[in-house]
């Protein structure tokens, strides 16, 4: 008995060793009994005395050789509380559950190509629609994007001029709203469900168009324009008369018609802006602010609904489309969606994943931006000027003095035997000048500016479609949005001020895969920009002339 007495002693004291609180007593029994895992082994005849038989809590564990050798010879383990256990798993399984998020998204959304509109979920009678007006595959950005926006999320599509982007996110709206959506319900009320802004008149106008002949006839009242410069209240007798389901318009008459009362919008479930580039400018910040703050609910405003499909629905889907995507428009997505998508042709990627530009300072970090402007992570993809230019372009630049560009052009369209041409200038002053110069030479020309009323302006385009002018003389205006999809030339007699403004201007010809070629007449001394937006872009701009009606490629671009 005094033997065993002794044993349970030590034993309490090299468990209370173990734990590191008994310093005091670590250098005489250490020594004396040579080990102290010796002293702690238990059998089965015996209860184990440990700690906790003992009452006591060890806050520390120790750690000595194996684990598992230590569970077979016996040996006493102390484990870690199990609140800390529960914290510990609850930070390990945070990050993986956003990341198989994310996957899950876009393996629901691949793949990025569709032979026919019914797979990606269009109702019947839209697609039938459709096949009428002759759309039967879709594009690459409209199989990515479709899917998307069906999905109910936030979006910002990016792709190049011509490419359907229009399409892409008229497509989903009108399979949810109007007269060809899935589920045909009698509509109890005439709140607007669902809003598209742009930054021209034309632009809007061509979207308006391009819904009317969805719709058809019958239905075309369902959309209802509402652009500046055109008769106010006539626009508000359409809105009492029509109550349409869709509002497409500039942001001044809409943020106007707004304020008066006029427009119902708290239920709408999907707001577009195009060329969201254009309309973060300063001149419409204001009205864009009231649009956001009146149309529908902003989606992710009311955390409780994020898991239910139906409230979810209730809220504003924010889609956002340029061919041109700068990090201001990642800035704005995030701040006006929630969780949104930068959706590209066959590519859809979360805008969290996309980091802010490093600041550059100093010509060597501008310079080497611009020997490298395609890169691969997802920043690059989204702003790369190069993404927003048709795929199917010839580009050429070629010298002539500035009293004779007006002259260039004219041999530039007969020696590439174009019939539909659109030039671009910088002053709008100069316009009317050269209308009357080509028209002097026997060529049908007319100018296109915002200084002109909205009837001279669809009656020149309405001509210019038709082919009655072979030549439009435009500013920065029509850069944007106007759809010519016969246009086979783009002239620059004015420089673009940067590569975005030329990507935009060329995108104007070789639209949904035809073939366009951009020329820019340029002085001497303008040379070096011509070369500056081919770095910049990544593509080839070849120096040419034009000699007895014929198109002579510079030596140089022959090597």
């Amino acid at each position: 008995m005094p033997a065993l007495a002794a044993t349970r002693v030590l034993l309490f004291v090299a468990d209370t060793l173990s734990s590191g609180k008994f310093y005091g007593f670590s250098r005489v029994v250490a020594p004396r009994y040579g080990s102290v895992r010796f002293l702690t082994r238990v059998t089965n005849e015996s209860q184990p005395l440990t700690l906790a038989t003992l009452g006591f809590k060890s806050e520390r564990r120790t750690i000595e050789g194996n684990e598992k050798n230590k569970l077979k010879q016996g040996i006493s383990t102390i484990e870690f509380p199990q609140k800390r256990e529960k914290k510990v798993g609850l930070r390990r399984e945070t990050i993986p559950v956003k990341k198989e998020e994310r996957v899950d998204i876009a393996a629901t959304l691949g793949p990025f190509a569709a032979e026919s509109f019914s797979e990606l979920g269009l109702p019947p009678s839209l697609v039938d629609r459709l096949e009428y007006e002759g759309y039967k595959v879709p594009t690459d950005v409209q199989a990515a994007a479709i899917p998307a926006i069906l999905m109910d999320r936030d979006v910002v599509i990016q792709s190049y001029t011509g490419s359907g982007k229009t399409l892409a996110y008229l497509l989903p709206i009108l399979s949810e709203v109007g007269p060809l959506k899935k589920e045909i319900e009698p509509r109890t009320s005439s709140d607007i469900e669902a809003m598209v802004v742009a930054p021209s008149r034309e632009l809007a106008m061509q979207i308006v168009r391009e819904i009317e002949k969805i719709l058809g006839p019958v239905d075309k009242r369902f959309v209802q324009q509402l652009v500046g410069g055109a008769n106010k209240s006539r626009q508000e007798e359409a809105l009492k008369k029509n109550k349409p389901v869709i509002v497409v318009g500039t942001p001044g008459r809409i943020a106007e018609m707004s304020s008066m009362g006029k427009l119902r919008t708290h239920n709408c479930r999907y707001l577009v802006l195009d060329e969201v580039d254009e309309l973060l400018a300063f001149n419409f910040r204001e009205d864009i602010h009231r649009i956001l703050e009146h149309v529908g609910k902003r989606s992710g405003a009311n955390p409780k609904v994020a898991n239910d499909p139906k409230a979810r629905r209730s809220e504003r889907r924010t889609i956002m489309v340029s061919a041109t995507v700068p990090f201001s428009v990642i800035r704005a997505a995030r701040s006006w969606g929630c969780d949104p998508l930068l959706v590209q042709a066959k590519s859809i990627v979360p805008l969290e994943s996309i980091p802010a530009p490093p600041p550059r300072f100093g010509r060597s970090q501008v310079s080497a931006s611009d020997e490298n402007p395609v890169s691969n992570n997802a920043q690059a993809q989204a702003q790369a000027p190069v993404q927003s230019l048709p795929p199917s372009l010839t580009h050429y630049y070629t010298v002539a003095r500035i009293q004779h560009k007006v002259d260039m052009l004219r041999r530039c369209v007969h020696a590439l035997d174009s019939n539909c041409v659109i030039a671009f200038m910088n002053n709008t002053r100069q316009l009317k000048d050269a209308v009357f110069k080509l028209e002097a030479r026997g060529m049908k020309a007319a100018e296109l500016h915002g200084d002109l009323s909205k009837l001279s302006r669809s009656t020149i385009l309405k001509k210019f479609r038709n082919g009655d002018v072979r030549v439009l003389l435009t500013n920065e205006l029509s850069a944007r949005g106007l759809d010519i999809p016969e246009c086979d030339l783009v002239v620059n007699l004015g420089l673009p001020t940067d590569s975005t403004h030329y990507a935009h201007r060329a995108g104007r010809t070789g639209r949904l895969g035809r073939v366009g070629t951009v020329v820019t007449i340029c002085e001497e001394s303008e040379v070096f920009i011509a070369k500056k937006m081919q770095k910049q872009l990544g593509v080839v701009i070849q120096s040419c002339d034009f000699v007895e009606g014929k198109l002579v490629i510079g030596e140089d671009e022959k090597h």
